[in-house]
């Protein structure tokens, strides 16, 4: 890639998202899972917004998506094969005008969740969009990172430097890579990403883009906010690095039916062509104040707040389970 990945704000041509497809992983969650994404489509595929290609992972879900859409003009669904609908972390990095996209090795998270066909994703994405495919042979996850347009890419140590993928990498080693394969000009390196969060500190859960030199992170919203520590070294090291900080309230302790702590996190937005849509999580007061500090980012696109609770029973939320083709 000669220059850098787009930030998220600039105009897209097509989002691609991933449909719950498969009852066997999503069990008793997976028609309030598929409610909620549907929720999201939708919103994706408002007037002026996004043409949606929504991908499904397994035969017998695709005459149910079908349906479900059949009555909205910016909705493709299209065919094709996954583990599972987390397309930000198993499909391919898209570059200025999608003219070409970055495909990387995939281990299942460091080797957590093995499912087939989760490793020819990109291959997928890049046929069905027409774009030429650009393969490093290192191990990466969409979600690992953010970028800002202009070469700054967020990542953090737990995540990136984590020898459940590329064992040996340093710093410098993967600033290299980075610098090779996304035309990366500056690596900020966080720390350590939300607790029981089995992507190893993904960024897209901690700290995101919202401007050329402003960055959004989490404060903790109530006494009990697992995540109070790691939120408030995230601001100071983003202070440190030069940047503008915009602290928006967490949704608080968010626990899963075995009462252990689940990385819930506003932070999982999604930047839509004319909107952002912020996953909620059942804090109604949290939520509203959370999109109303993203409002002072983007002021001219609507704010969307919508729930995704079943979504994160499978481990991620709106920003995991999608992946922008520039225009």
């Amino acid at each position: 890639m000669d220059t850098p990945v787009p930030a998220e704000w600039a105009p897209h041509r097509a989002m691609w998202v991933g449909w719950p497809s498969h009852a066997e992983l999503w069990e008793e969650d997976l028609a309030p899972a598929q409610a909620e994404v549907e929720g999201l489509v939708r919103a994706l595929a408002g007037p002026g917004r996004e043409q949606v290609r929504l991908m499904v992972g397994k035969p017998e879900a695709l005459a149910d998506a079908r349906a479900r859409f059949a009555d909205v003009a910016g909705v493709e669904v299209v065919d094709g094969r996954f583990g599972d609908i987390w397309l930000r972390d198993t499909g391919p990095i898209f570059g200025a005008g999608s003219n070409s996209a970055a495909a990387f090795r995939f281990n299942g998270w460091g080797g957590k969740y093995a499912l087939e066909h989760d490793d020819t994703v990109a291959d997928q994405i890049a046929k069905a969009s027409d774009t030429p495919l650009d393969r490093h042979d290192f191990i990466l996850e969409g979600g690992a990172l953010d970028h800002d347009g202009a070469g700054a890419i967020l990542t953090t140590r737990q995540c990136l430097l984590n020898p459940n993928r590329n064992p040996d990498w340093t710093e410098a080693a993967a600033e290299a890579a980075l610098a090779r394969a996304l035309a990366a000009r500056r690596v900020v390196w966080l720390g350590d990403g939300l607790l029981n969060d089995h992507t190893d500190g993904h960024v897209d859960n901690l700290a995101r883009f919202v401007g050329p030199n402003l960055v959004a992170c989490p404060v903790a919203w109530g006494r009990n906010d697992p995540n109070a520590d790691v939120y408030d070294a995230c601001a100071r090291d983003l202070i440190t690095a030069g940047f503008e900080v915009l602290r928006v309230p967490s949704p608080g302790l968010v626990l899963d039916e075995d009462e252990r702590p689940i990385p819930a996190s506003h932070m999982n937005f999604l930047i839509a062509n004319g909107a952002v849509i912020m996953p909620t999580y059942g804090d109604d007061r949290a939520a509203d104040l959370a999109g109303q500090a993203l409002q002072t980012a983007f002021p001219d696109r609507e704010i969307v707040l919508l729930p995704s609770t079943a979504i994160l029973t499978g481990g991620g939320s709106f920003h995991c389970i999608s992946q922008q083709e520039p225009a």
